[in-house]
């Protein structure tokens, strides 16, 4: 009787060696680890409870229509990349699917941009502890009472450092204690998001009208409300991202052929469901609209407020669970797309980067390197948290370029004719290509939106300096231009599978082979 499970593998290492590379990593993750793996990335309660604050205070209760607006759009992002995961399963999904696509160079800028914005992200996320644990107590106040100048920014750092060493200690020791963690740390979210729902559907004190209260906030502005609402919508478009996570992990997926593209869609689904549920019913049973803590503390102070103490600090602590996890997932994504670039020896160091670990089956070396990275972000945040926010800001504007590099050569290919979809997982069929230019669009839409120069954004608070509110477009130019200066000058002459890595030429399908000739 053959062995159905060893030819099941056969067929999903055969994507690998598509493009020449030899399978090393263990294939252990199963449906649900995929999907937890990308709505641990966009985490619901991690998302909503670190910006509601920016997103009301810059749009007030209508800002909430920024959800569906960005929902609509990353989900045709989301589309092209589920048919993308169906035909490539690879680690380091963006960095793989540009340079398929499109060309060496244009896969290691993707890459690079992404890789850059990933490290600044696991330091963001990080520095949502400071937003949740001392409201629990203020025994996680540990410098300061929080009233000195540097309390917070400098207790935010100290708590962000505790897990950035966790995410690092967990993802050096394998995927499979990672798949744990993030898999008991999704359902317990996903859990307290519903009970979180329920909660507040209970204590509703107004209806869903709520949501065409502008709060005055167009006033001053350059284009009335539209200025307000696109500086608002800002809060939505830096969670729904991060659902390319699931196809990262395709070389350590069970047919990731079927399970990522699902995996992908309904991890952005689920997110602008239950998420868009929170952020309504938060605004439907909050005491009062205009209250100041809803511009400065967010949704902590809704659940407080409105839950009582114990039930609400009981749900911060499924909050802390929730930003947990979603450090955990940004940290693995970020180490998979490390080793991606580095077994192309497209990165300093790649042999050894490339390196996967005999025990722990997984890269050890790019994720303390990239641990490290990440605190080492942390410091600026001591002395100018304006500057972090900017930071902060720019690592999603490069997230997004990133992903204009995947949906931009797919359109091209697509009008050229020469794109296939994946014989079986999943395909857009007659619709591809409207999807695709729909996800184009949008993509350089929010880029302009996000990298637009404005004060409220990038320089809210005095001191007000001209090169924070162009912190954005400079800090970009800056990584793009310093990267890809270093890339062709020096790293592209060097590129090319590292011979450990390369896939055996009869292991390498005719197609595939064709194509690196030509």
């Amino acid at each position: 009787m053959p062995d159905l499970s060893s030819a099941a593998a056969r067929d999903d290492d055969a994507a690998v060696a598509a493009f020449g590379y030899r399978p090393e990593l263990t294939r252990t993750l199963g449906g649900f680890h995929t999907f937890a793996a990308g709505i641990s990335y966009i985490s619901i309660l991690t998302g909503t409870f670190q910006l509601f604050y920016f997103g009301y205070a810059s749009g007030g209760p209508a800002y909430w229509w920024s959800w569906p607006l960005v929902f609509a759009g990353q989900f045709m992002v989301a589309l092209c990349f589920a048919e993308l995961a169906a035909r490539h399963p690879v680690a380091g999904s963006v960095y793989n699917w540009a340079k398929r696509l499109g060309n060496p160079h244009i896969g290691w800028f993707a890459g690079w941009m992404m890789l850059v914005a990933s490290v600044v992200s696991i330091a963001a996320v990080a520095l949502a502890y400071q937003l949740t644990l001392p409201q629990i107590s203020a025994v996680f106040q540990f410098v300061g009472d929080g009233t000195g100048t540097h309390d917070i920014a400098t207790n935010a750092v100290l708590l962000a450092t505790v897990l950035i060493l966790f995410t690092t200690v967990v993802n050096a020791f394998g995927v499979r204690l990672m798949a744990r963690i993030n898999t008991a740390g999704v359902f317990l979210e996903l859990v307290a998001t519903v009970v979180l729902i329920v909660l507040l559907a209970v204590h509703a004190v107004r209806g869903p009208q709520v949501v065409l209260d502008t709060a005055g906030t167009g006033g001053g502005q350059p284009y009335g409300y539209l200025g307000a609402f696109l500086i608002a919508s800002l809060a939505s478009a830096y969670v729904m991202y991060g659902f390319d996570t699931a196809a990262s992990l395709g070389e350590e997926s069970l047919d990731p052929a079927s399970n990522a593209p699902r995996a992908i869609l309904r991890a952005l689904l689920a997110s602008f469901v239950l998420g868009g549920l929170v952020l309504l019913l938060a605004l439907m049973s909050v005491g009062s609209l205009r209250a100041e803590e809803l511009s400065t503390q967010g949704l902590q102070y809704v659940v407080l407020s409105v839950l009582g103490s114990t039930a609400g600090k009981a749900m911060l602590w499924c909050v802390l669970i929730a930003v947990t996890v979603c450090a955990l997932a940004v940290h693995t994504a970020a180490t998979r797309l490390a080793f991606a670039m580095a077994r192309d020896n497209n990165l300093p160091g790649a042999r050894r980067l490339a390196k996967v670990s005999p025990r722990f089956g997984t890269p050890v070396l790019p994720t303390v390197i990239i641990g490290v990275l990440a605190l080492a972000i942390l410091l600026v945040n001591i002395r100018q948290p304006q500057i972090f926010t900017v930071v902060t800001s720019i690592g999603i504007v490069m997230v997004y370029l990133a992903y204009l590099m995947v949906t931009g050569p797919l359109l091209v290919a697509r009008l050229r004719g020469h794109w296939r979809p994946a014989g079986t997982g999943f395909s857009l069929g007659r619709w591809g290509l409207p999807v695709n230019i729909a996800a184009v669009g949008w993509g350089t839409f929010m880029m302009i939106n996000l990298i637009w120069p404005r004060a409220a954004v990038y320089n809210a608070t005095a001191p007000h300096h001209w090169y924070l509110r162009w912190g954005a477009v400079l800090f970009v130019a800056v990584i793009a231009g310093g990267g890809f200066a270093y890339y062709w000058l020096v790293q592209r002459h060097r590129t090319g599978i590292l011979a450990e890595h390369a896939a055996a030429p009869r292991e390498v399908p005719e197609e595939a082979r064709h194509r690196r000739k030509a």
